[in-house]
């Protein structure tokens, strides 16, 4: 949706969701965000050029949406960091105070945003948790999955010195103050290692991070990309990144 500058909607709450063949997924996500009641809520979709047309779905819905809905087109995948790097980016020229980082493929519940948001009165970074206390991961994952999930994550968390629990997790908020002070355009990871690397730059700043409970749920459609050489390279390109500091 596009506006001047002296009649764009105020946003306080930019969610920013990337995508890639998510057109069945996409408006169900952003009906069950927008049924939260969430004051200033506004959106930033990166698009991947997915062939199915999300891209196209994504414009429909911010031209029915009563407020700011931004839509980045790219034309090809270039990794997942570059695409949040892009909607951080945008989110933050949009003036947002508050920023959510979630999935499109609605394993990341809308449910919890409300109480993640009010927990930044107290932190900078609001990570959603499946290894809190409280949280948890879809029951139909097999053993080798939760094992290479849980184990890559402790992994991470030793290599980096995380303090967080759930150290890949990519359901967060922050605060406007926190993605400026991270630097994002520093960040050299894009694939499976971006979300420990932010955590990282997050606790090397000084940052406060806290852990919100959820219940991580599958995609009904699509096939899981993880495996234990993603989580393996991870771990060795993270150790060259807390090596250099």
């Amino acid at each position: 949706m596009a506006y001047g500058e002296g009649d764009r909607p105020a946003i306080k709450v930019a969610v920013v969701i990337p995508t890639y063949n998510e057109a069945e997924n996409l408006p169900i996500l952003v009906a069950d965000l927008v049924s939260q009641g969430i004051d200033g809520l506004g959106f930033v979709i990166v698009d991947d050029g997915s062939p199915d047309g999300t891209g196209d779905v994504a414009e429909r819905l911010a031209d029915e949406f009563d407020g700011v809905f931004e839509v980045i087109h790219r034309e090809r995948k270039q990794g997942l960091g570059r695409s949040y790097i892009a909607g951080f980016k945008k989110a933050l020229e949009l003036g947002a105070e508050q920023i959510v980082q979630m999935d499109a493929d609605r394993s990341h519940p809308p449910a919890e945003v409300p109480a993640m948001l009010a927990a930044l009165g107290e932190a900078d970074i609001v990570t959603g948790s499946r290894y809190a206390k409280g949280g948890g991961v879809d029951p139909s994952w097999s053993f080798l999955r939760r094992q290479i999930s849980y184990w890559g994550g402790v992994g991470i968390r030793l290599v980096l010195g995380l303090k967080v629990k759930d150290s890949t997790s990519g359901f967060k908020a922050f605060r406007r103050s926190a993605l400026e002070t991270i630097d994002i355009d520093s960040l050299k990871l894009s694939g499976y290692g971006f979300q420990p690397e932010v955590t990282y730059r997050a606790q090397k700043a000084g940052l406060r991070i806290s852990e919100h409970p959820f219940l991580f749920m599958d995609r009904t459609a699509g096939k899981s990309k993880m495996s234990a050489g993603i989580a393996f390279e991870a771990i060795y390109r993270l150790v060259l990144i807390r090596l250099r500091g």
